[in-house]
Order: C-alpha cells, then structure tokens, then sequence
C-alpha cells in the first residue's frame, strides 16, 4: 500500500492515490506498507531511487543498511511493533531521503508512524520537507522506546515485590513461580528486542551526524541530533540496568525455589532419622525367636512402646540443639 503525504496549510495530509495516478511533486512523504512491484517501480520513476527488497532490509552489515546512492540516503533501521501484545517483534524499516522528499519502506505497523501521522496532521511547518518528517519519525521512535522501558521497569518492580513478599509470607505456589517466571521471561525478551532497536536507532542517528557537511543541516537540526544520540545512549544504559535487574530476578527466583526443595527434602530427612529408632526397636521384638525374656514380662509392652517414644524424642532434641530445625 502506498500513501503519499502532501502539506496544506499548516497540516500534512495522506492524499488518496488511484491505481495508475501519478504522484503529485508536493509530497514530502511517501509510506509504503507491503508494497506491491507496481507500487516500487511507481516510487523509482517518481523520485528516483531504488526500493530495497525486504531481504535487503534485513541485512544486519552495517554498509548494508546505510548507505549513499544516487544521491539518495538509504537508513534502515530495526523498530519495536506490537509492544503492547504477548508477542512482540521487531521489524526492518528503511527511510530513504532523496533531495526534499522522504520515502519509508515497512512490513508491519510500528507505532511511531502512527504518532507522527497524528502529529503532523494537527500542526506542522508551513516549509516542511522529507527531512522534517524524518526527524520526528526518529523521534518517535525514540519515545516510543523510553515509554516501553518505562512498562518494563514498573512491572519488574511489581515483580520484585511478589517474589520477595511472597517469600516472607510462605505463600508462593509451583504455580506462582511458574507465573513468576514466565512473566520475567517476557519481560527480559522485551528488553533485548529494545536495545536491538536502539542500536540501530544509534548507527542511524550518528550516520545523519556525519552527514552535516554534504547535507548542510540546519543548527536546529543538529542541535536535536545530538539530542537524540544522548537519548538513545541514555537509554541503551537503562536497557542494560533492566536486563540486568531481570538477570537477577531470574537468580534469586532460581535460588528461592532451590531453598524451598531443599527445606521438603530436610523435612523428610529428619522425619526418617525420627523413626528410624522407633523401627529397630519394633524390629527386634517383632522376631520370633523362642528365647526373648522381655516377652514374658509382665510390662515388657509398655516399656517397649516407651522405649521407641524416648528413642524417637532424642534425636529431634538433638537436631534442635544443633539448630538443624
């Protein structure tokens, strides 16, 4: 799908393109979702440029994935989509800036092009280029990546609490740690797919940086570069200090666990040592031998039953005193 975005007045508005329509010159931007070849090879006469395949976007080199041609600045990125659903992803994004014009090139719905869409449709500079929506796509992106970052650490926290609280009550289950578990599980791969996005994010940035001089940004323009590469270092730390919070989560989980199984072995441990007394000595005037004179005792039956309740009491007040219990 191709959507072509033209400004009017003070908003950028998605213009409606029929099959075999040209594309007007005052577009700023063109969106291409799922593209067709009809919809490539329309682009290419129109700006200029070649359209990346989706295995071309998918290349990790970095020459691969940014890169000058034909005057045309190709940046691919890796962006967070369906963050907010039990199976988030990532996608490969291409942004290419040719002259005053910015073409995208995606395979999923990230949710940055949609903020931005709804951003410059209320307000936008009476002289915006491909240039200016380039920058607040990254933008986007950017914030979208410190709101996740920001989902994670509050429910890791809660997390925190749940394992910790849990413990001090004695009332975790096998199926709460399961919960606990798995819940952290997402958790860290969430983290994981971020990071990867801020990398990329960052190669794209500092590749723009270095562009200063051929494309003569503004200073307002490399103001809010720099801006961006403190932010994505900023949050590639955070990343890393949630990655590692996780990390230990999933340790301390690991070793609640172990210590509750350790504490129901100890407890049939000790129970069996317990009897093990009482038993030999039912076991010995359990034999049928002929020659037992505490069999014709009068109180031989109470004083064996004595003997086993004495011969069980001692070895728990001995695992008492050595504070084993």
């Amino acid at each position: 799908m191709l959507t072509v975005y033209t400004p009017r007045g003070s908003s950028l508005e998605p213009l409606p393109l029929n099959p075999g329509e040209a594309i007007p010159e005052a577009a700023v931007w063109l969106d291409l979702v799922n593209p067709t070849i009809e919809e490539d090879k329309l682009v290419e006469k129109l700006v200029g440029v070649a359209v990346p395949t989706r295995e071309e976007m998918q290349e990790i080199e970095i020459s691969s994935r940014l890169y000058i041609e034909g005057g045309a600045r190709y940046m691919t990125a890796t962006l967070m989509s369906q963050s907010d659903t039990p199976s988030p992803v990532t996608t490969p994004v291409s942004f290419i800036l040719a002259g005053q014009r910015l073409v995208t090139v995606r395979y999923d719905e990230p949710r940055p092009f949609a903020m931005t869409r709804h951003k410059l449709a209320r307000f936008c500079p009476a002289n915006v280029t491909g240039q200016t929506v380039l920058m607040e796509l990254l933008d986007a992106v950017i914030d979208r990546n410190a709101d996740i970052l920001e989902r994670v650490g509050a429910e890791v926290d809660q997390v925190s609490r749940r394992i910790f609280e849990q413990r001090r009550n004695r009332g975790a289950t096998s199926r709460t740690y399961q919960g606990i578990l798995f819940t952290l599980g997402r958790k860290g791969d969430l983290c994981s797919k971020v990071r990867e996005s801020l990398v990329s994010i960052g190669r794209l940035v500092l590749f723009m940086a270095h562009e200063d001089e051929s494309m003569r940004w503004s200073k307002e323009v490399r103001a809010q570069l720099k801006t961006m590469q403190r932010d994505v270092q900023s949050l590639s730390d955070h990343a890393t200090y949630q990655t590692n919070n996780i990390t230990f989560l999933l340790d301390a989980m690991v070793g609640l666990v172990s210590i509750e199984q350790n504490n129901i072995i100890k407890l049939f441990s000790v129970v069996a040592v317990v009897l093990m007394p009482p038993t030999l000595v039912a076991s010995i005037y359990g034999m049928n031998f002929e020659h037992m004179p505490e069999l014709k005792w009068s109180f031989g039956y109470p004083l064996a039953l004595l003997a086993m309740i004495i011969s069980s009491i001692l070895p728990y007040v001995y695992f008492k005193w050595k504070k084993w219990l």
